[in-house]
């Protein structure tokens, strides 16, 4: 069997899922070198196992809202791979949520939590419930409904779920709340808990961080850093508000943020202030990106469907850094960057670059970095937040960020080792997905056809 073969066996099994077979497709075409040096893991079937879920839980979540109404949404759970430690992966509150976009960004989970070195598997969940308008005790009781049901899949040894898309801090206070008072049990089954309960220092910050911790080192392999640097940022949420933060920490220069309504352009640059002025305006009042544009005087570009690309990406800068969400670097706009001389893409969000524009991106001399490597601070963080609940211990701000940072240099040292081994020296894409395949396939030989 070719990889040609698995990619149409995956795209017969799941017709409907394209997010899925764009995921499959891109770590089929990095791996199967892997595959054809060692025949033993084509005889076996890895790649194909690694494909299918262990396990896709679908249910019925049912609330009432403050008004007395019955609303009726869909709640789901994908639990991967669990060959080299406990399914862990977000949940993802959005009208987006599909079984495609959850599978593709459990199977990307797998290759992810490989790379940190933390023994987790690759899990994803959540539903297409929108938190976007309701009210603190409509979600509480939304959240309430939705753990009824999937406290019966998850425990701390077995799925340990975290925040994604839609659901953040509250969202995590009222999910465990609800699974503590169900199961009669106080254990660190969530990540990205408070500081007061079971949470760990510097979780909150650890993807955007570790994103730029992973572009520092990709810049410091060509004798360059992320100073003085001007970069575009998508998005305006967790990733991309601590994305910010490293940045101006570091001496770059981010110019954008952006929502669903649209992209500000910050000639200036956002400093501390302005970040401030952002994060309270997203993460308190809920508000929309054109209130900063509003207060700082700067250019508000409003999201326009009819453009078949996002001018965001048009803007002249040194490095890019999607952190929004899937697939919102295409082709056109990968080709716009090219033009404006940029040098580095780090993906900050899961799969937001599409296959064509990252070859474009990798032909052009363009350092890339697929989110599996790059964002992974994020996952890393919540790893050493499962370590320290195990441990009933609690480390320091200074001690966290010490291992991230050590974790973010050893994906990124391992990403070039795997690409050069295979005859790819610095295609980041291929270094992460061979590396992350190949600890969990030799994992899933050990243990035996289960």
């Amino acid at each position: 069997m070719s990889g040609h073969d698995i990619l149409d066996l995956v795209k017969q099994r799941n017709p409907n899922e394209p997010e899925f077979i764009q995921a499959a497709e891109e770590v089929i075409t990095s791996v199967w070198p892997v595959l054809e040096r060692n025949p033993e893991f084509i005889r076996l079937r890895l790649l194909e196992r690694m494909l299918e879920p262990e396990r896709q839980i679908s249910f019925r979540v049912t609330w009432l809202d403050d008004k007395g109404n019955v609303h009726v949404n869909r709640g789901y759970r994908v639990q991967m791979n669990s060959a080299i430690g406990p399914y862990k992966g977000g949940l993802r509150f959005h009208p987006s949520v599909t079984p495609s976009v959850l599978k593709f960004l459990a199977f990307e989970q797998i290759f992810k939590n490989a790379l940190t070195g933390i023994p987790m598997g690759g899990g994803k969940g959540g539903s297409d419930f929108n938190p976007k308008g309701k009210s603190d005790d409509e979600v509480m009781k939304f959240c309430q409904a939705f753990m009824g049901e999937l406290a019966r899949h998850i425990s701390h040894r077995l799925d340990v779920p975290a925040g994604d898309i839609g659901v953040g801090g509250r969202e995590i206070g009222y999910l465990f709340g609800a699974y503590k008072k169900i199961k009669n049990e106080f254990t660190g089954v969530l990540t990205g808990k408070g500081i007061g309960w079971g949470g760990s220092l510097i979780r909150t910050e650890a993807t955007g961080y570790g994103l730029i911790y992973f572009a520092e080192n990709m810049l410091q392999e060509k004798k360059e850093s992320i100073k003085d640097k001007t970069c575009l940022v998508s998005g305006s949420g967790n990733v991309a508000q601590y994305a910010i933060e490293k940045i101006i920490h570091l001496g770059g220069k981010a110019v954008t943020a952006s929502d669903s309504d649209g992209f500000i352009y910050d000639a200036a640059g956002i400093t501390k202030d302005k970040l401030e002025f952002l994060k309270d305006l997203k993460n308190n009042r809920r508000g929309r990106i054109k209130e900063y544009a509003d207060k700082y005087k700067c250019e508000f570009h409003a999201l326009d469907a009819k453009h078949d690309h996002n001018p965001l990406w048009s803007i002249k800068a040194d490095c890019a850094f999607p952190c929004a969400t899937q697939n919102e670097v295409n082709e056109k706009d990968a080709n716009n960057l090219v033009k404006n001389g940029l040098k580095l893409l780090g993906e900050g969000a899961n799969m937001p670059t599409t296959i064509d524009a990252i070859n474009i991106l990798i032909d052009h001399g363009v350092m890339y970095s697929p989110g599996k490597a790059s964002n992974a601070g994020g996952v890393a963080t919540s790893g050493l937040e499962m370590t320290q609940n195990y441990m009933g211990t609690k480390w320091t701000s200074e001690e966290v960020d010490a291992r991230l940072v050590g974790i973010m240099k050893n994906i990124h040292q391992t990403c070039l080792a795997a690409a050069k081994e295979y005859g790819k020296p610095g295609n980041y894409l291929v270094g992460a997905n061979i590396a992350g395949f190949l600890k969990v396939a030799k994992a899933m030989q050990a243990q035996g056809v289960v």
